[in-house]
Formats: C-alpha cells, sequence, structure tokens
C-alpha cells in the first residue's frame, strides 16, 4: 500500500500524524511511505529522521495522491481536491458534522474517522481522544500555572507563608483526570465535579476533594451513569443543585479548569458571567470547551473567546481551542500510535485495505464510503 503523510494546513496544528517509529513499523509490514516535506517539523521531526525511517519525502500534491492517506485533521478544500477517488483516509474527521461528511463522500473517498470509536477495551490502544485528552489536560495546568501570578504550592519562606492555589476542575474524564494529577504534582488544593458517580473514587485517588451532589430522582440516577464512557444531558432538577455547590467552589478558587463536552452537543455551560464575577482578582479559567457553545461561541463559561486569552472582571480566560497542538512532539507520537492500531483493522496482510464491517471499531469510525455518508 502506498501511504501518504501531508503536512497539516489548519490554522495552529503542528501535529503530523506519522512518526519515524510508525513509519518503520509500517514499512516493515511492505508498505511505502510518502511524508510531505517538512510534515514534522513543527513536531521537532526532521525530513533526516522520517528518512532514516525509510519514508520518502515529497511535495504536497504527492502525499496527498497516495492510496491511503494519514491525516490529523480533515482535508480542507483545496486538499481533497488532490486527492484520488477511491483513496482511504484516516484521521479526526469531524463525524458530526454532516457537511464535511458529505464533501469526503464527493470526493470518492473511504474515510474512517478515529474520533468515533467505541470506548471499549479493545479499541483503548486506537482511542485517540483518550489521548489527546490526556494531554489537554497536562497543557490546561501549565497554561494556568503561567498565568496565575502566585505559586501551586505552599511554601514556608523565611519572609512567610505562602498559601496553596485552590484548583477546581469542571469534568473529570481524561482531560480532568490528567488535571487533577498535573495540579497535585504542582503541589495545588483541588476540588472537582462531575455528573457521573462513578469518577468520585478516581478523583479521591489522586489526591483531590470530590464535590458531591446527592441524586434525589431515578432520572438523575440513570442520566449520571452516562453511555459509552461518556456523561450524558442531566436533568434540570440536579443541575440546579450542582450550580449552587459548584458556585461556592469557583467563587474561593484561584484556578478553574473546565473540561466538560458532549459529543455531539453543544457543550454544557457550567461557569456562568456571575460565577466570574465572584472569583478573585487574578484567578484564571482554562476552558477546554472553548468555541464548542452554544452557536459555536463561549464554552463551558459564556465568556470564553475561542483562541484568545482575555481578561474580564479581573479573570483571565484562557480559549485555547486546541491545546495538545502545544504539545506537539508528544501528542503526534501518541496520536500515530492509534493510527498504526487501527491501521490493524484495515490493511490485510497482502497490503491490501480491507472494510471488515462486522468488526465494531471499524464499523463505527468509517463515515464514507462508495459515494456515501456511512454514518447516521
Amino acid at each position: 500500500m502506498q501511504i501518504g503523510v501531508p503536512r497539516e494546513r489548519a490554522a495552529g496544528e503542528t501535529r503530523v500524524a506519522a512518526t519515524p517509529e510508525t513509519v518503520k513499523k509500517l514499512k516493515a509490514q511492505g508498505h511505502s511511505v510518502q511524508v510531505e516535506r517538512e510534515a514534522g517539523l513543527a513536531a521537532s521531526i526532521t525530513d533526516e529522521a522520517y528518512l532514516a525511517a525509510g519514508a520518502d519525502i515529497v511535495e504536497h500534491a504527492a502525499a496527498l495522491g497516495a492510496d491511503l492517506v494519514l491525516k490529523v485533521r480533515r482535508p480542507e478544500a483545496e486538499e481533497l481536491a488532490l486527492m484520488k477517488s477511491g483513496a482511504t483516509l484516516v484521521g479526526m474527521l469531524d463525524p458530526f458534522d454532516r457537511a464535511g461528511l458529505q464533501a469526503l463522500a464527493a470526493a470518492g473517498l473511504t474515510s474512517f474517522a478515529l474520533e468515533a470509536a467505541p470506548r471499549t477495551s479493545r479499541a483503548q490502544s486506537m482511542d485517540v481522544l483518550s489521548s489527546q485528552a490526556n494531554i489537554a489536560g497536562y497543557k490546561a495546568v501549565m497554561m494556568a500555572a503561567e498565568r496565575y501570578q502566585r505559586f501551586f504550592p505552599m511554601l514556608m519562606t523565611a519572609a512567610g507563608t505562602v498559601k496553596a492555589a485552590r484548583v477546581v476542575i469542571l469534568g473529570v474524564g481524561v482531560a480532568g483526570l490528567q488535571a487533577i494529577a498535573t495540579a497535585k504534582r504542582l503541589g495545588a488544593v483541588i476540588e472537582a465535579s462531575d455528573v457521573r458517580p462513578a469518577v468520585k473514587e478516581q478523583v479521591e485517588s489522586l489526591g483531590a476533594k470530590f464535590i458531591d451532589v446527592p441524586y434525589e430522582t431515578q432520572e438523575e440516577r440513570e442520566a449520571a451513569e452516562g453511555v459509552g464512557g461518556y456523561a450524558r444531558p442531566m436533568p434540570p432538577s440536579w443541575l440546579d443543585r450542582q450550580r449552587a455547590e459548584v458556585a461556592k467552589r469557583v467563587a474561593q478558587a484561584d484556578v478553574v479548569i473546565s473540561t466538560a463536552l458532549i459529543p455531539g452537543r453543544a457543550a454544557p455551560q457550567l461557569i456562568s458571567e456571575d460565577m466570574v464575577r465572584s472569583m478573585k482578582p487574578g484567578s484564571v479559567i482554562v476552558d477546554l470547551a472553548a468555541g464548542r457553545g452554544a452557536d459555536g461561541v463561549g464554552g463551558n463559561c459564556p465568556l470564553t473567546e475561542a483562541g484568545r486569552t482575555v481578561v474580564k472582571h479581573g479573570v483571565t480566560l484562557v480559549g485555547e481551542t486546541n491545546l495538545p497542538a502545544l504539545v506537539a512532539a508528544d501528542a503526534s507520537a501518541l496520536y500515530a500510535r492509534n493510527v498504526l492500531d487501527f491501521l490493524k483493522l484495515v490493511l490485510a496482510k497482502d497490503g491490501t485495505l480491507s472494510v471488515p464491517l462486522d468488526d465494531d471499531i471499524v464499523a463505527a469510525c468509517l463515515v464514507s464510503q462508495g459515494g456515501e455518508v456511512k454514518r447516521s
């Protein structure tokens, strides 16, 4: 199979879909790999490193003209024009964007959106959402520490004692758990909130305190269990009580990191403008849902501005929309391994493409084939 790895064209995207490590393994399986010139440069990977791993360095059109194209983000219009009908595309393709999927189908591509993989034990090694969210949770804390004008740990000095920073984590998925672990390493005092009761033990095992909001009805309990590893929208009665509890903690917090996202839906609003007003001057909010709020604005906080860091009511709001791209070397390494593990499911031993629809992972990730969108 001829495999192409183009340089990402999306603004701010520094990751690459293959690394010398994964190129070497693809070559060992008998595939040819064509990497676009400087495709990995922003991730600290030189063309020489790819050449040493057995790849060919080619120009943009050649990488996109391969039989199998590996990408981080969905191809833009000019990239689709360079891809040949019948080719295969693997990447993070935003499976909830119907118009985007139709463009892939119209280009005649067999496309696999890796973020649609089921969250099962078997799919863990190719779970791009988890691998990238893990990085986002880490980077969110580091960005908060950079912008917070005080120490994170408690320090006892000859000039007096400095109190530890109080950090509140909203949403305890993969990103939230990594944020807790990172903030704990920096010496902060941490509280965390999530709609799912099952995460309480995980939160406490990392040294944080869980903000517990009891469930009063069976409807609330069932919604809290979530589905497929994701949270579900909670009933208004529970959300009202949670907001009241979270508001108390946010008012006392020095740093708030919000990570709540529901696939295919607008991000839930967890931090109101009144809550921002209640925070101390110099506090920091890092909103991982930036740009995913209602109508594509805001995030978990309506004051967040996607792609910008702003100060409102004396509070710094960080609206970075692609935190993994700020840790491009490790983000690329993990993503490339996810891609490699997925390819094992769709590349036959003779190097040809195989689409076993009886495989739950392949079936879930397939979003276009034969000119049709395969996702309802």
